[in-house]
């Protein structure tokens, strides 16, 4: 879910209907949306069938019994209520409730705003601040927290960083809003401001100005690590993300690359197919990804649909982090069952559920349909993808937050990059040097500040290999010449996990 799309129109206010009618009417409107088409759908596929089981029986004529209740509830209100009420207003609130009860943060209602918002984003560009939002993860958190920025967009040159959350937009506290509501206040208008508070950990806390901007989603960016390695970094999946690729790849080859580092980190997701054919590129035929569901129509299995262009005597190591989520977590989950690449960083985000999106009229609603698992059958939603070489950033203390906050509040570093456009080594130096005595932080973290501060006010370079150590560590796993013992480690142990699992679920059922 990101904040792409332009701010609903304006509407005349009305009066909040009551939360208890709402929960109240929400299924009599389900009903009238779909009694006429899914009911009798439903019952003309059982009579075709020849028999019905008694169960099935007993929960379509429950399903009708609800249905006629509560739209006899809907019309009392609509005859009875204290002031006229507009069924447009009830319809809305009861759609929204229905989809909450599931307790789904990827299902929910559709308003003609936001389905406007989401064919926006089927065609690339969108009025926004570039953030993707997620539900809070946190234990007890009543903050949406941020998944990724999209980089090169307001969010990301501004530092928000995933796992961030945003405590309130334009002084509303978020931890009473929906996750559409937050969304809605982020979208807007290019060239207008919103005001955001930022959380970061458990102390850090600062204020963030971001202007809106048309947000064209990047696809993929490359270069080579000095004359041996080809570095391809995927940042969203899009229709021409595997098209792109396929052309870094034959750059890389052009170049005679001896190792490929793809790098998906806080790379969001994006479109099914997009994942599947990007790991085509890497795959000699073979599954991809399955789909379960109790839907039986839900359940797919993804195969291969190109010849692979990278050798296989390419070794491939794959960056991931816990902003890697959906079709990133698609194609990392396959590159590893199917022991094509090595994975280092951080266990991936986890969001590994399918979901539809249906029209109804104008509006419309999303509704999760089935789960991704791997080649392997691993469950990634709720779980995600675990890398075979484990590379943490760094943690802060909460010494660390404390000083990190007030120098973040003291904006010393954007003054000094605005002053020092092109600053040399030596002034960079000189300058963290200077703060690590006022505020005792890591003149290492200070340096990479500074970089980022730099990168997020000019052209970002394609990679950073002074200061990203996930990205240090995955070209010292090329070159160390140990790549194939570890690829080979990993696979022995991932194949005596299945075996456990088995042995369990095997323990279980009987």
């Amino acid at each position: 879910m990101n904040d792409t799309g332009f701010p609903a129109e304006d509407k005349p206010k009305k009066r909040r209907i009551p939360l208890s009618w709402v929960w109240v009417v929400s299924l009599a409107l389900l009903s009238a949306v779909f009694a006429f088409a899914s009911v009798p759908g439903v019952i003309a596929q059982v009579r075709d069938s020849g028999a019905v089981a008694a169960g099935q029986a007993e929960n379509i004529q429950r399903n009708r019994r609800y249905a006629a209740i509560l739209q006899q509830v809907f019309d009392f209100i609509q005859r009875n209520y204290v002031e006229e009420v507009d069924s447009r207003v009830i319809f809305e609130g009861a759609m929204t409730g229905i989809f909450e009860a599931l307790g789904d943060p990827y299902s929910a209602f559709l308003p003609e705003s936001e389905m406007r918002g989401l064919n926006d984003t089927t065609q690339g560009t969108f009025g926004g601040v570039g953030l993707f939002i997620s539900p809070p993860r946190r234990s007890g958190s009543p903050y949406v927290e941020v998944g990724s920025p999209i980089e090169g967009t307001p969010g990301w040159r501004a530092g928000i960083n995933p796992g961030d959350l945003i405590v309130s937009i334009d002084g509303e506290a978020t931890d009473r809003l929906s996750m559409d509501e937050v969304l809605d206040r982020l979208r807007g208008h290019p060239g207008t401001d919103v005001n955001l508070m930022i959380r970061r950990g458990d102390r850090l806390e600062f204020p963030v100005t971001l202007t809106r901007a048309i947000i064209e989603v990047p696809t993929v960016r490359h270069a080579m690590i000095g004359d041996d390695i080809g570095y391809l970094r995927l940042t969203s999946f899009t229709p021409m993300t595997a098209n792109r690729a396929a052309e870094a790849i034959a750059y890389f080859r052009a170049n005679n690359y001896r190792g490929l580092i793809l790098d998906l980190r806080d790379n969001f997701g994006g479109l099914l197919n997009a994942a599947i054919d990007v790991a085509s590129l890497f795959l000699d035929g073979g599954v991809v990804v399955r789909t379960r569901s109790r839907i039986p129509t839900e359940n797919h299995v993804f195969m291969t649909r190109r010849p692979a262009v990278v050798s296989p005597d390419i070794p491939v190591v794959v960056l991931i982090n816990r902003g890697s989520a959906s079709a990133s977590e698609i194609v990392a989950g396959a590159l590893k069952d199917r022991g094509r690449a090595f994975l280092v960083g951080e266990t991936t985000f986890g969001k590994g559920s399918v979901q539809q999106v249906y029209p109804l009229g104008n509006a419309g609603f999303r509704l999760t349909t089935a789960r991704y698992v791997t080649p392997s059958n691993a469950v990634i939603d709720g779980i995600g993808i675990p890398p075979d070489h484990v590379v943490r950033l760094p943690d802060f203390t909460a010494t660390d937050a404390e000083q990190l906050n007030r120098l973040i509040n003291d904006n010393l570093i954007p003054a000094f990059v605005s002053n020092n456009p092109e600053p040399t080594a030596a002034q960079v130096y000189t300058f963290a040097r200077s703060l690590e005595a006022e505020y005792g932080l890591d003149v290492m973290l200070i340096r990479r500040l500074i970089r980022n501060e730099r990168n997020r006010t000019a052209i970002a370079p394609v990679f950073d290999i002074e200061y990203d150590i996930q990205l240090i560590e995955a070209v010292n796993i090329l070159r160390s010449g140990d790549f194939h013992y570890l690829l080979q480690s990993a696979k022995t142990l991932q194949a005596l996990q299945e075996e456990l699992l088995r042995v369990r679920e095997e323990a279980a059922a009987s």
